[in-house]
């Protein structure tokens, strides 16, 4: 159904996708340190993030507002221990971009794998089932590289509710979206290794959405990292408490 779609409005996408393009508003990404240390305690947890323009920040002012910041700080609070983080992001970057961007960077080990992809793969189009082979190489080059022991990955944002997109571009993209997200389910389901992070329910309603968003209508604002940390936060605790027993 959805590959009919996109043939059938293939002429009105492209001309949709063009225009966004030219009349987007480029936002930098966040600025600030891409590595530190959050809280004090007992507990030392080691976290790499791995992402796109999202990971890097677009759409915070700096990196303490940003998806990193607001993580490690609010792990420290959960764990009541430290959080040794670094950043690895970029804009633009498919999953593809950031497994060669793991492969040639320098990288502290780490402990716990965040990632915060696919809105780009979803643009390119990129097929499900070849998107989650690429987050498990991702997945078993950070346990090679940096000594990871587990990976979460964040699931693609709803981009049907994103305010840049006119419709049906909106709608293609939003349905890819959620095909990758399948995908990543898929393949993670039974892992005791890898899980998979959906968003705010907050992000999926389109009034809800836009008031968590950046100026551009396609990045989070600093309230919306801030939900998103927690609920990565959140989930990443509860791992490690099961993980205690």
């Amino acid at each position: 159904m959805l590959s009919i779609a996109k043939i059938a409005l293939a002429p009105l996408l492209l001309w949709q996708g063009a225009r966004v393009r030219r009349q987007a508003l480029r936002l930098p990404e966040a600025v600030g340190p891409r590595a530190g240390i959050a809280g004090r305690g007992a507990l030392k947890l080691r976290l790499l993030i791995v992402g796109d323009s999202s990971g890097a920040g677009v759409g915070a002012a700096t990196q303490s507002e940003a998806l990193a910041g607001r993580l490690s700080t609010s792990l420290a609070e959960r764990l009541g221990g430290s959080i040794h983080w670094q950043l690895l992001a970029r804009t633009g970057n498919r999953s593809a971009d950031s497994l060669q961007q793991l492969r040639d960077a320098t990288l502290e080990p780490a402990d716990l794998m965040v990632t915060a992809l696919g809105v780009n793969d979803a643009v390119g189009q990129v097929g499900a089932r070849h998107w989650a082979r690429q987050l498990e190489a991702l997945h078993q080059l950070a346990v090679q590289r940096c000594g990871v022991r587990y990976s979460l990955h964040s699931a693609v944002p709803p981009m049907h509710a994103f305010p840049l997109l006119p419709q049906p571009l909106r709608w293609l993209l939003g349905a890819h979206a959620m095909r990758l997200n399948r995908a990543l389910s898929r393949s993670v389901l039974g892992r005791s290794d890898r899980g998979m992070q959906a968003m705010p329910p907050h992000l999926h309603q389109a009034g809800g959405a836009a008031a968590l968003m950046a100026r551009d209508g396609f990045h989070p604002n600093a309230e919306g990292y801030r939900l998103w940390a927690e609920a990565l936060a959140e989930r990443i605790a509860r791992q490690i408490t099961l993980s205690s027993r």
